[in-house]
């Protein structure tokens, strides 16, 4: 383990602070590419295919990403398990953990893609799509869910490469992915060249390839490197699933994943309530709600890093390392997140000009929304930082309902009942009093809790223990 390939890093050792912001700013590079290529593919399909192809491409995005929103928890229980056998220097587990998580993965996403590939139109009328946006967004969603096990196995490459402590590599993948999507898009939506005009299954055919080819190259470079996850000979015996470990990784998994769950039904409740102020404060908020995108960026940035960086410590037994990376992240968040709302908040007049007609009369309410919710993401991403901390010893519970009383009774609550006296204003202040209520209670359990004590114990090398795994 001394002599590591280039992009990773032993993140049990060197300098907490440092190492954690250079481990974090890949993976937030990697998140504001993602973001920007939607955009840059909705800015192909609205102006090349109208307003009926934009709400189709809308209302499929909304499937792919509850399908993402799955995997999510999956891949980061892979990271944490791959990151404390890398922190215990046993290579042999992490490999077992990975090829266990690759057969679930690899598994759930071939039988996701038929059946949806099946079920689209009924999907598509649970999510009551208009009925002139139906039949295109039937024709790109079909391709969409063809592409699911290319992007999942992906998603779980790049997570168990965090684990073992290269962030870099993850990088370089997604900008792969991003600039054959953004280049493919236009080429096949209007027939560029020696390109077929598919139309907006040309957008959906772009993004395949995308995936395709990246997942192809992520192979490899894992095996042209080398890297500590690659299986070779007797290895590959690891893709046949252990029962134990998958258990463990779905016992940790699913928790992590309703979290994403979580976040977004509780936006949709929100939406709901928003919708009732009518349509310029609706679409205050939809804009406004862009560069909240933004915003929580650093933070889910470095809760992955801290998140890896905790996991290989709490291998190599090494405690007071990761209290010391729960407050490095903490502090980091803070400057980062802080910075991001003053810049954003500076010049959200242009920003949201961008989104709106400068004379429109959504913009004041734009921008007094973002003006009192935009703090408050500060201290919701330390609560995302310290949550990720403990996740990274297996406590995956507590967050979880930490953030379904900060989300649900909180934030609904609040928006309803503080309506009498604060108005409408009572809807933008629940976000802050969500995440006030977070950080207490998540602050609460980190400082108190027994969540040291949880232990997602790592497979042992020897036979007859092979198959342990999380508690």
């Amino acid at each position: 383990m001394s002599s590591k390939p280039s992009g990773q890093r032993d993140l049990t050792q060197g300098p907490i602070a440092k190492t954690l912001l250079i481990f974090a700013l890949p993976t937030l590079g990697a998140n504001v590419l993602q973001s920007l290529n939607g955009s840059v593919n909705s800015i192909w399909v609205g102006n090349f295919l109208g307003e009926q192809a934009l709400a189709a491409t809308s209302n499929a995005n909304l499937v792919m990403f509850l399908m993402f929103a799955g995997i999510f928890g999956l891949a980061m229980a892979t990271t944490i398990m791959v990151g404390q056998n890398m922190g215990r220097r046993d290579v042999e587990a992490a490999r077992r953990a990975l090829g266990s998580a690759i057969a679930l993965i690899a598994g759930l996403s071939v039988v996701t893609a038929l059946l949806g590939w099946i079920f689209t139109p009924a999907l598509l009328d649970v999510l009551a799509t208009p009925a002139d946006a139906k039949p295109l967004a039937i024709s790109y969603l079909r391709i969409i869910f063809l592409l699911m096990p290319f992007a999942f196995l992906t998603t779980l490459a790049s997570s168990a490469l965090r684990g073992m402590g290269d962030a870099m590599t993850p990088f370089w993948i997604m900008v792969l992915n991003v600039v054959l999507d953004a280049l493919f898009n236009p080429l096949l939506i209007l027939g560029i060249g020696p390109f077929p005009a598919m139309g907006i299954a040309g957008s959906a055919t772009a993004t395949l390839i995308a995936a395709l080819v990246t997942v192809v190259v992520t192979i490899i470079i894992i095996y042209k490197r080398d890297l500590p996850i690659r299986l070779r000979g007797a290895e590959w015996a690891y893709l046949k699933p252990d029962p134990v470990l998958l258990k463990s990784i779905i016992a940790k998994g699913v928790p992590m994943s309703l979290s994403m769950t979580v976040l977004s039904a509780s936006m949709l409740v929100m939406i709901g309530l928003v919708n009732r102020q009518g349509v310029t404060t609706t679409a205050a908020f939809g804009v406004t709600s862009q560069l909240w995108s933004y915003i929580q960026m650093p933070a889910l940035a470095i809760g992955a890093a801290v998140s890896a960086m905790a996991a290989q410590n709490i291998g190599a037994n090494k405690w007071d390392r990761v209290e010391r990376i729960a407050w490095s992240g903490a502090g980091i968040n803070v400057l980062l997140t802080g910075t991001m709302v003053v810049a954003l908040t500076l010049v959200d007049r242009p920003l949201l000009g961008l989104f709106l007609t400068p004379d429109s009369p959504a913009v004041p309410i734009a921008m007094h929304i973002h003006n009192i919710v935009a703090w408050s993401f500060i201290l919701f991403g330390v609560s995302m930082v310290l949550s990720s901390t403990m996740r990274a010893n297996g406590a995956v519970m507590v967050p979880l309902f930490i953030l379904f009383i900060a989300c649900f009774p909180v934030r609904v609550g609040f928006a309803e009942f503080a309506r009498d006296w604060l108005g409408t204003d009572a809807l933008w202040w629940a976000f802050s009093a969500t995440s006030i209520a977070s950080l207490i209670l998540t602050l609460a359990y980190y400082l108190w809790g027994p969540w040291r004590k949880a232990r997602m114990l790592v497979a042992d090398p020897a036979p007859d223990t092979a198959g342990a795994g999380l508690t």
